[in-house]
Parts: C-alpha cells; sequence; structure tokens
C-alpha cells in the first residue's frame, strides 16, 4: 500500500532545570550559591530527503521525541543539551496541525528543513538570583516545558504535468516510453495503488510527469481511496487526460472526460482551470481513416472542451506513434505556465505553546517560625499587585492557587492560623 499520509505525535525536548546548591569549602562558613544552568531541549526538525517517495517510516511508529536538556549541576556546572530529533521526509510534504488541520508547513521547493516544535530553554541555576537582599536564594528556574503535538503528514506528489484517466487506459505506459519510469504495466481493470514520477527531455527542457493512480466516479466524495488520489494533481501545471480513444475496453472517451473532469471539479474548483489536453490512446488499432472518424466525433462531443482551447491528441503509447509531437504539445503549454511548484503558505505557529513560567520556592522556616514563599515569579506578582484594594487582594488569591502555591503549602502540613511570609508581607493562612 503506498503512504501518502500519516498522524504522528511529535514533542520536542523538555529544558533542564537549574540547580541549587552552594559552596561548601574549608573556612569557608557560609558560601555563596554555585548552581549551573539546565541544558536546552532538543528540537523537533523536519527535513527533506531525496530519496524517499512515501511515508512509510510513519505508518508503524508514531511517537517521535526529542531529547530532554539535562540538569544543572553544582559548581556552576551547566547541564548538557538535548540532541534535536531530525524526521526525514519525501518532498512534497505538508504538515497539518491534526485537530483544525491548518498547515504547519510544507516541505517543497526551498523548505528543505524546518523547526516545528522547539526545546524548551534550560532552566538558571540559583547562582542567578542572588541579590543584596537574598543572598543565599534556595530556588532556581525549572526548564522550559516541552512542546508537543499531534500532526498529520500529507505526502502531495509535485509534477509540472499529472496524467489522469480511468483504470487500464494506458497511463503508465506512455509514462514508460517517454521517461525513465518503469512502472508496473499489465492489463488489469483495478488501479495503480501509488504515483509513479518521469523525467522527460526534449528540446533542452525538461519537465516532471506524474501517472496519478486511475480514478472512479465518486472520488471527490472519498469513495475508494478518491481523496488521497485527488489531491496529488493540485500541485501539477498542466492536466493530461489520457483516454481509450480506440474504445478497446469499451469505454466511451467522450463521456470518460466529462465524468473526470466533474470529480476534478467537485474536489476543488480551482482544478478545472487547469491547462488539459486530452490525449486519445490505443489508435494503433484503427486504420487511418478510422482514426480520423474517431478523432472527430469526439471532438463533436467535447465540442464545450474544444471550445476553451483544450486540443485532443492522438497517439499509441505501445507503437509510439505521435508521442514526440505530444511531448512538444506540453512542453509548449507549460512555457505559458507560472514556474515552479504550488507551495502552500503555514496557517500555524506551534510557538505560542512555549512557557516561561519563572520559579518559585515554598519551605518551613523553624527560624522564623512561618512558610516562606520566595521567588521571581512571587516577587513580580507582588510588584504589581495592589494588595490594599479588595480587588487586587482577591486576585493575589486566585494567583496563589492557579500557580500551585496553595497545594504546596498544604502538602507541607500548614494548618489554620500558621503564618505565610512573601517579602515583607506576612499573612494568616485560613482554609
Amino acid at each position: 500500500m503506498f503512504a501518502d499520509i500519516a498522524t504522528i505525535y511529535i514533542r520536542s525536548g523538555k529544558g533542564g532545570d537549574g540547580h541549587v546548591s552552594f559552596i561548601r569549602e574549608l573556612f569557608v562558613a557560609a558560601g555563596g550559591p554555585n548552581g549551573g544552568d539546565g541544558g536546552k531541549g532538543g528540537d523537533l526538525i523536519f527535513e527533506v530527503d531525496e530519496g524517499l517517495n512515501t511515508l512509510n517510516d510513519y505508518r508503524f511508529k508514531r511517537k517521535f521525541c526529542a531529547e530532554d536538556g539535562e540538569q544543572g549541576g553544582k559548581n556552576n556546572c551547566t547541564g548538557r543539551d538535548g540532541e534535536d530529533l531530525v524526521l526525514k521526509v519525501p518532498s512534497g510534504t505538508i504538515i497539518r496541525e491534526k485537530k483544525s488541520g491548518k498547515i504547519i508547513a510544507d516541505m517543497s521547493g526551498e523548505n528543505k528543513r524546518v523547526t516545528i516544535l522547539k526545546g524548551g530553554r534550560g532552566g538558571k541555576g540559583n547562582q542567578h538570583y542572588a541579590t543584596p537582599t537574598m543572598q543565599v536564594p534556595k530556588f532556581a528556574q525549572p526548564g522550559g516545558k516541552a512542546m508537543e503535538l499531534d500532526v498529520t503528514l500529507e505526502l502531495k506528489v509535485i509534477a509540472d504535468v499529472g496524467l489522469v484517466g480511468f483504470p487500464n487506459v494506458g497511463k503508465s505506459t506512455f509514462l514508460s516510453r517517454v521517461t525513465n519510469a518503469k512502472p508496473k504495466i499489465a492489463n488489469y481493470h483495478f488501479t495503480t495503488l501509488n504515483p509513479n514520477l518521469g523525467v522527460v527531455n526534449i528540446a533542452g527542457d525538461g519537465f516532471v510527469i506524474a501517472d496519478i493512480p486511475g480514478l472512479i466516479e465518486g472520488a471527490s466524495e472519498g469513495i475508494g481511496l478518491g481523496h488521497e488520489f485527488l489531491k496529488h494533481i493540485e500541485r501539477t501545471r498542466v492536466i493530461c487526460h489520457i483516454v481509450d480513444g480506440a474504445g478497446v475496453e469499451g469505454r466511451d472517451p467522450a463521456s470518460d472526460i466529462k465524468k473526470i473532469n466533474l470529480e476534478l471539479e467537485k474536489f476543488n474548483p480551482e482544478l478545472i482551470n487547469k491547462p488539459q489536453i486530452i490525449v486519445a490512446n490505443k489508435m494503433d488499432v484503427l486504420t487511418p481513416e478510422e482514426q480520423t472518424i474517431a478523432i472527430e466525433l469526439l471532438s463533436e462531443e467535447l465540442k464545450e472542451e474544444i471550445d476553451k482551447g483544450i486540443e485532443i491528441v492522438p497517439i499509441s503509447a505501445v507503437s509510439g506513434q505521435n508521442v514526440e509531437a505530444l511531448l512538444y504539445k506540453i512542453n509548449d503549454l507549460l512555457k505559458t505556465q507560472p514556474k515552479g511548484a504550488i507551495i502552500y503558505e503555514s496557517e500555524y505557529d506551534p510557538s505560542e505553546y512555549i512557557d516561561e513560567d519563572l520559579p518559585f520556592t515554598v519551605e518551613y522556616s523553624e527560624e522564623l517560625d512561618a512558610f516562606v514563599v520566595e521567588g521571581p515569579r512571587i516577587e513580580k506578582m507582588l510588584g504589581y499587585t495592589n494588595l490594599d484594594s479588595e480587588k487586587g487582594f482577591e486576585f493575589f488569591q486566585k494567583f496563589l492557587k492557579s500557580s500551585g502555591v496553595l497545594d504546596e503549602l498544604e502538602a507541607l502540613g500548614i494548618e489554620d492560623g500558621d503564618t505565610v511570609r512573601m517579602y515583607g508581607h506576612a499573612f494568616d493562612y485560613y482554609k
């Protein structure tokens, strides 16, 4: 089975926590803080690997995590940074946030390497929090949280020309004749499961052709593997409809063209506006006179398409009849179209999940006979809160609850009437 879509869980590395330690040397009664910083967490990176053409690597393994940063150590030792995790994907892979479906990155064109989730920053050791009024900081900054996402990987083939048509009309045979591609070819009445790519070199120019797996009626509603097939056509610059012009398989070529165009329009109305060429294949089984009559009849039935400037080109992929002329027509049509593959813009930025919480500590001081809460987060909160107003004090209480301060006080066994001290403020605790 061709794997062109996969859903996986990705996580960057958590930042290492800063360390709390103090200088302990002979003849140094009360050494200062020397806790080291934590290491940065590893990034989660996607990178294009030109040797890949499927997402098979993500069919069975669904969880990918970068390495966490190492905690800081004593003696100002900084923790080791976590290693980045690089996930290899084929060119043309679109990375979407699973829940919203929004595009995070399109691994196409110049987008060969993209950092999707950044690792958490390393926490600062307690040495950074020493001040003239707080020479013995007993807290350090925790490492930044890891970022995590469920993402969908979707491969959309990048090609200049997309070959479309119902099964067994000769698309694979045509591709194998005009390019270096070697698709499996047989007289089977079911569709190829994976797009085949080939490069055409003609008149000093080159372009890429993709044999899009055969379509069926109802493909735009997802019948069969409709959506998986149709999405590959969105990047192409020119569409080639290949039909059984001789009716060898008993199909009506005009009806096939109309059915395919209807499926394209239902899936994405913009597809019907792409330049098209109709290729009437298998004409070698007809006499020259019969070929002329068949093309005239097909032109009459497709008058609406012909009036739009769409040309019908008779060929035989087996014998090579008129194939070179067709390639020149395709090349000329491509010259009228903007160069470069369609690249989708990013719609979703995972960086909004970065967490930069400041540290705090909660402990009981026997010397003060009180619970002491301190740290940059507490100091910052008290700096912009007016505790003398009713609303300010209500905000202060909500902060203590939401930040986890109350939980830590209760874990230490605080009881009603006990004193809590915070930077010159003293409060009586009542539950």
